[in-house]
């Protein structure tokens, strides 16, 4: 099966340019700058023209909620939404029910996703107290990384144990991607509030962020680097929400680095100023921040502190979000809109339109070591998305796919449009379309 993709303008490796891209089965063959050979014969034909393509999203920090948790999400529904984002890949977390903390557990996760996921999959090993010995034994061909919760988390994947974490730290054969908020400070927020608040049980949740602090933030992030640098371990650290914590980072290219930092769309697109209108559906850990705190973040992202964009994609149903700031489930589903987020800060000024494949497929490709993707390159999966601009389309409920059926861009407008998602060289979504019967493959790692 031969495909041609013309006339895109190609954002690929630090350039745009107008191009047509040939697919052979799943791999891409060739890669045209300019005009193409028209006496050649194509089995499929696209016309781009107008369209920007991109190498398809790797989104390095997701929660489908399977299993356990399947009224809610699953790997079909939310791989679906995936598609619909233009995102060709995703890493899933280990905090489902029960938690993916052996590998029996993990194999379970793979068997399910290779028959139900729309898109490329992986999963990550939860670190607990008592798993080294099983982190130990993963085949690191297979899992990203290994997944540690320090100073908050729920069940009993936080590894609180100086001596565990530290042994974590020394001996683990796969990156950490650290969770870092210090529970003993929120606690104790938690109490001045109530002790503020006449014993109240719950607060308004605009206070979110000063009971998820950026001390607490901090706080756990430094100690994340402080034993990465003692021990040499490679870390990532998820969802940086402060300008605070971009002081522990340092601005070279990825290539470079040992600890690495990872933003998610929540805290570029929404602020503290938000929670007036938007109430708990932008809840979420670590909390939204100031405006100066989303202005650092997104600096970052053109500064090289920050390596990664993900979304921390993460539904639940909207009972669940009633409450406050202590009683309102914390987690937002966006993983339908990062893409056209990233592309709506690039039309905003925020970054150039090239550093958005850098931050989302490139360096997710290269920081996990994936297997000939997040590039547009010969002999690479034809993992790839076009993009539409000028579209001023308005999200609306039957425009977004999650199951939990809603999402906190609710009516926004978005200037640009996802049209097509290409998986393995199969089109699995166009223009509202998901297609039936795709599945992903399973990632594979170098090392």
């Amino acid at each position: 099966m031969k495909t041609i993709i013309r006339n895109a303008t190609i954002v690929n490796e630090g350039r745009s340019f107008v191009g047509s891209v040939v697919i052979e089965d799943e791999m891409i063959q060739q890669v045209i700058e300019g005009g193409d050979d028209s006496s050649q014969s194509y089995d499929t034909e696209i016309d781009a023209t107008g369209l920007y393509l991109f190498p398809g999203v790797i989104d390095d920090h997701v929660h489908f909620r399977e299993p356990g948790m399947t009224y809610k999400a699953d790997i079909a529904s939310e791989s679906r939404t995936a598609a619909a984002g233009g995102v060709t890949s995703y890493m899933e977390m280990p905090n489902t029910n029960p938690q993916t903390t052996t590998i029996e557990l993990l194999n379970d996760k793979f068997k399910l996703a290779a028959e139900h996921s729309r898109v490329n999959y992986s999963f990550f090993i939860g670190a607990t107290n008592d798993n080294i010995d099983t982190i130990q034994q993963i085949d690191c061909s297979r899992v990203p990384g290994v997944k540690v919760f320090m100073g908050s988390s729920t069940g009993n994947m936080l590894v609180d144990s100086e001596s565990a974490l530290r042994r974590l730290f020394a001996t683990s054969p796969k990156l950490l991607m650290a969770h870092c908020e210090d529970t003993n400070i929120i606690n104790d927020n938690i109490k001045k509030f109530k002790a503020k608040y006449k014993g109240q049980n719950d607060f308004p949740v605009r206070y979110h962020s000063r009971i998820r602090s950026v001390e607490a933030c901090y706080a756990s992030s430094s100690l994340a680097v402080q034993l990465a640098n003692d021990t040499g371990a490679r870390l990532h650290i998820a969802h940086i929400s402060s300008a605070k914590e971009l002081e522990l980072f340092e601005a070279k290219p990825i290539e470079e680095k040992r600890i690495t930092a990872e933003a998610v769309i929540a805290h570029l697109m929404f602020s503290n100023e938000d929670y007036d209108r938007l109430g708990t559906r932008i809840k979420c850990n670590p909390s939204i921040k100031t405006a100066e705190d989303r202005q650092a973040l997104r600096q970052a992202l053109n500064s090289g502190l920050i390596d990664v964009v993900g979304t921390d994609h993460a539904p639940h149903l909207l009972n669940e979000k009633e409450g406050g700031a202590l009683k309102a489930t914390s987690g937002m589903p966006m993983i339908q809109f990062s893409l056209v987020s990233m592309l709506e800060m690039f039309s905003d000024g925020v970054l150039p339109i090239e550093r958005i494949p850098l931050l989302m497929s490139h360096n997710p490709a290269r920081l996990f070591g994936i297997d000939r993707r997040g590039f547009i390159r010969p002999g690479y999966y034809a993992d790839l998305t076009l993009v539409a601009p000028d579209s001023d389309w308005q999200v609306l409920k039957g425009r977004y796919y999650t199951k939990c059926g809603w999402t906190p861009m609710d009516e926004r407008t978005f200037k640009w449009k996802v049209r097509r998602t290409i998986v393995n060289g199969k089109t699995a979504y166009c223009d509202g379309i998901v297609v039936d019967g795709i599945r992903g493959k399973e990632l594979r790692y170098m090392e």
